[in-house]
């Protein structure tokens, strides 16, 4: 933001408020005897700028599901339902595909006589962690305590006690996901490959499509402001910057950024809402400023602020800086933090 000034017939106008400095001479502009009584403080401190970007509520940990058998569909969640451990995340042939927690896929069947491995590690933890195998030794060895453990969670869920784990029975994801759609309903045929459900984690964050040409704004780590419908803030945190553009239909490139926030409480219910993103344009750091509404445009050219001190007022010619959050950067003689400067009134 930049204030403009008039000068004409010895009328100075202040555009940043209602000031009005006279004078019928060549002498320097003096303040008006009744100039406003409202004053505001020169800080000291870093002056921030931010740029306002479009965003929106989403969750975070977007996957899809594909189907690992064919047959037919039997189990489908609600979308918006959340699926824990143990759960099914569909069903195919009345068997339920059941959610584990781990962060290895399952890439190959878990039985008696495979190689030991971190995802045997992973499958007797949850095995439990589901209250199966109370004498089971959480190891990366497949043994017979192991299988024995297998069968009785098939037994509990339903499922031919072979054993033996494959991909048409267990998904691990790293925590219980939240379902954001589907791609199958009730009694639809499917085969290996085909998408099944899309999936996101529980926590919800704000995702921006930030113009390319921004891009520079957007660092990892950085904190930002979150403005929420009705008038709510939230503070949050860039956790990730995308590092591919997306082409949309009007030519323009956007890439991803995410930002989780620092508390969800402001956000209560609120699902899928567009919000707004203040990401830090510039900064300046341990410098005067006032707001900018404290500015005054001299007749003779360039700014000045009224100094309220010791009962009197004074006109201090200032250099203005940076802008930034309702304030400018300021320098000039005399001037100092804690100084007193006058404002108009609203």
């Amino acid at each position: 933001m930049r204030i403009g000034w008039l000068a004409a017939g010895g009328v100075v106008v202040a555009l940043a408020g209602t000031y009005l400095v006279m004078s019928n001479d060549d002498e320097a502009p003096a303040p008006p005897e009744k100039a406003a009584t409202a004053t505001a403080e020169i800080m000291r401190g870093d002056l921030v700028d931010t740029k306002a970007v479009d965003g929106r509520l989403a969750y975070d940990g977007e996957r899809t599901i594909d189907a690992t058998r064919a047959g037919t569909v039997t189990h489908v969640p609600a979308k918006g339902a959340v699926v824990g451990r143990g759960r099914a995340l569909y069903g195919v042939d009345r068997d339920p595909i059941i959610l584990m927690y781990g962060r290895l896929p399952l890439y190959r069947t878990l039985q008696q006589g495979v190689s030991d491995g971190p995802d045997v590690e992973q499958l007797e933890r949850n095995l439990r962690a589901l209250g199966h195998g109370a004498g089971l030794t959480v190891d990366d060895h497949f043994s017979w305590a192991t299988t024995r453990a297998v069968r009785d969670w098939q037994d509990d869920r339903g499922l031919p006690e072979t054993g033996a784990v494959t991909a048409d029975q267990v998904v691990f994801l790293p925590a219980r996901v939240r379902v954001a759609g589907t791609g199958v309903a009730l009694g639809d045929r499917v085969a290996p490959g085909r998408r099944v459900l899309a999936l996101t984690g529980t926590r919800k964050m704000v995702r921006v499509d930030l113009p390319a040409d921004d891009q520079d704004l957007a660092r990892k780590n950085a904190e930002v402001a979150v403005e929420l419908p009705g008038g709510r803030r939230a503070k949050g945190k860039i956790t990730r910057v995308g590092t591919v553009a997306v082409k949309a239909e009007d030519g323009t490139s956007t890439i991803e950024v995410d930002v989780t926030l620092s508390s969800l409480k402001q956000v209560g219910r609120l699902d899928q809402a567009p919000v707004t993103v203040r990401l830090e344009s510039e900064r300046v750091r341990k410098v005067l400023s006032v707001p900018v509404e404290a500015l005054l445009a001299l007749r003779e050219g360039g700014f000045g602020v009224e100094v309220v001190a010791d009962g009197g007022r004074r006109i201090a010619a200032v250099r203005t800086g940076a802008y930034g959050g309702g304030r400018v950067e300021i320098s000039g003689e005399g001037l100092a933090a804690g100084m007193k400067v006058g404002v108009p009134f609203e």
